[in-house]
């Protein structure tokens, strides 16, 4: 009874909200497979019934492919419907647009189980995991971004052909009206901003954001594509978080930063002074357990056809497994701490990892290997301490570096083959992800640049 006093508690303060805010609408949003977002809105006369017994939504809508076509997968047929059950804690009123909010739901069946092919409640079962071994997961997603025009024949980026150089004071004050907009959006809806770059690309962003608790921080990366997107389109400005918008322009990532706590979060469990570079054994082994499978984990943080464009050699986005401290071509870099706050601020950054993922696979999956790392006591190798394109095969044996897949079809190949991954993913989760990304490699390959472009660029 107590946990329905505070459910029912928990509604009528987000009506409450809602009406003072002179809300109408509110969007009951998800996120597909394909990293697409998507969300039905619900009239606020309608909120306070629909937060408690969700939305419906067919069980194929999660078998629709980035080309919206519907994917044949065994147990998604438009035949039975899931609910979106939202998460109260998730409702914000969206600046952008007067008269909305939005809040995150879960995908559920009627008995308010996973029906299991939820990426939101994937995450949180990866986050239960972790809790069971005496850990908590901090984490944020850094985005890069291109902002451009449409005009005949595809995209322009907004500065094209005066793009100022990377972090100069004139690019600041190129559109800072824009960016200071969406800075006061994303506060606005407590997301802390901690920087706003001008970035190496004509057009290109960069905003990052604090960290918060894993399942925050995916919640949070889905807010902030919302944000910067819905702020651009008011000035007519299109925002795409597709890694490579531009062909012959530097690709856009979303790299993770991550830490390890204990179950209080008082302590970090990445850092120990004692040992040179602050790494602790338990972060060498979840090193270990992301690099391991880093070349399937590649089919969930890298996932579109797009994707494989920006994973070079040499173009700080990196290509291969290769892990080291404050090594910019590595996959994995140990971020070095901060004056006095060494601790707090001991992470590492993942950079294979990009805006075309769902944030909920592409973290929970990662976490996932982490911590099969730390369970079979994995050893990373010695850190890279060059470009791994420059180093020489004994250093590469030495680092246990290893090449990244070069398409699409080829990361998910690894995906199945992955015991790790698609145990943790579950097996409809997992056919159904298989399917759908399957297909749109398939339409993909058979498509020109342009095509690919031109679907990738809007819809992420």
């Amino acid at each position: 009874m107590a946990e329905q006093g505070t459910a029912g508690s928990r509604i009528a303060e987000v009506v409450s909200a809602a009406r003072a805010a002179d809300v109408r609408l509110i969007r009951f949003e998800y996120c597909d497979v394909s990293g697409v977002a998507h969300a039905k809105a619900v009239h606020v006369d309608q909120l306070e019934h629909k937060l408690l017994e969700g939305v419906g939504l067919t069980r194929a809508q999660m078998s629709i492919n980035l080309l919206e076509q519907v994917v044949p997968v065994a147990d998604m047929e438009p035949v039975g419907e899931i609910r979106l059950v939202p998460d109260p804690g998730t409702f914000t009123v969206l600046p952008w647009s007067p008269g909305s909010a939005s809040v995150l739901c879960d995908q559920l069946d009627h008995d308010r189980t996973d029906w299991g092919a939820c990426p939101r409640s994937f995450l949180k079962k990866v986050i239960d995991r972790a809790a069971g071994m005496g850990i908590t997961v901090q984490a944020t997603f850094e985005n890069e971004y291109y902002l451009a025009t449409e005009v005949e024949g595809g995209f322009a980026p907004v500065d094209a052909p005066t793009h100022s150089p990377v972090y100069s004071a004139i690019g600041h004050d190129h559109l800072d009206g824009l960016m200071l907009e969406t800075v006061d959006a994303l506060t606005a809806q407590g997301i802390v901003v901690e920087q706003c770059i001008n970035e190496y690309g004509p057009g290109q962003r960069e905003i990052s954001v604090r960290h918060t608790d894993a399942l925050g921080a995916a919640d949070q990366q889905m807010k902030f594509r919302d944000t910067v997107r819905g702020v651009a389109a008011k000035h007519g400005i299109l925002a795409s978080f597709a890694p490579k918008p531009f062909p012959d322009a530097i690709g856009s990532g979303a790299h993770v930063h991550l830490s390890l706590w204990d179950a209080e979060g008082a302590r970090s469990l990445l850092y120990d002074p004692a040992v040179p570079g602050g790494l602790s054994d338990l972060g060498r082994r979840f090193i270990a357990g992301v690099a391991e499978h880093l070349p399937a984990l590649t089919a969930l943080t890298v996932p579109s056809h797009n994707s494989f464009r920006r994973l070079a050699p040499s173009s700080w986005a990196s290509n291969t497994t290769a892990w080291g401290y404050d090594n910019r071509e590595a996959a994995l870099r140990v971020a070095s701490p901060f004056y006095r706050r060494e601790e707090a601020s001991y992470n590492l950054e993942y950079k294979v990892s990009d805006g075309s993922a769902n944030p909920y696979l592409s973290l929970g999956a990662l976490i996932a290997c982490g911590l099969d790392g730390i369970l079979r006591g994995l050893d990373p190798g010695e850190p890279s301490e060059h470009d791994p394109a420059t180093m020489t095969a004994e250093e590469l044996e030495r680092g246990h570096v290893r090449p990244l897949p070069t398409s699409m079809g080829d990361a998910l190949d690894l995906l199945e083959a992955d015991t790790v991954l698609t145990e943790a993913l579950g097996p409809l989760l997992t056919r159904c992800y298989l399917a759908v990304r399957r297909s749109e490699h398939e339409a993909f390959s058979a498509q020109d640049t342009a095509f690919e472009v031109f679907h990738h660029f809007y819809r992420f």
